[in-house]
């Protein structure tokens, strides 16, 4: 199993809903997160916090929000079986994101400042979550995965939206004309 990045056209791709909590399924989760955690070794100033199956090119809509966003040596992971938003409100903030599977890139993205999902945790239990902030940020990114919709999705058009870590991990404008409008790496080819 591996990260699958753009332009793959499994990440563009609608999940089917987890029917059954079985060992299949606990075994994607395992494998979810022991890639976010092995992503993460190879990006010093980057946390993974959150991970979709579609990511790894698996149709299923299950996902993973980490415990702690703030600490990397806290590496545990929530999983969300069948996560789906019941309502996002809120104002709509601009925040930063990155993604997994959109190397080198990251964005000023809206979103809803709050948010409430429902979802199973993986021993079938069914939980509602009201989320702000961060977190909501975190939820309906992933969310939004598995209905194929990348966080660039949202700034497409937007040529002062899109960044770039420099060495230091320190985010930077991009190019847009240059790097971003036609990167066949990010949008794949033109129909």
């Amino acid at each position: 199993m591996k990260i699958i990045t753009t332009p793959d056209a499994r990440l563009r791709e609608k999940s089917e809903k987890v029917r059954k909590i079985d060992d299949e399924i606990l075994g994607i989760i395992a494998d979810m997160r022991k890639l976010s955690l092995d992503w993460e070794k190879g990006h010093p100033y980057e946390l993974s916090a959150a991970m979709a199956a579609p990511q790894m090119g698996v149709n299923k809509r299950i996902i993973i929000i980490r415990d702690n966003m703030e600490d990397k040596k806290k590496a545990s992971f929530t999983a969300l079986i069948n996560p789906e938003v019941i309502r996002a409100e809120g104002k709509v903030k601009y925040d930063y994101e990155g993604c997994l599977s959109v190397p080198s890139f990251y964005g000023l993205v809206p979103r809803a400042s709050k948010v409430r999902v429902k979802a199973k945790l993986e021993d079938g239990t069914e939980v509602r979550i009201k989320a702000t902030d961060e977190l909501a940020r975190t939820l309906l990114h992933e969310i939004d995965h598995l209905d194929g919709v990348l966080f660039i999705d949202h700034i497409k058009d937007k040529s002062d939206a899109f960044y770039v870590m420099n060495d230091k991990g320190e985010l930077e404008p991009a190019d847009y004309e240059k790097d971003v409008r036609n990167n066949t790496k990010l949008w794949g080819e033109e129909e």
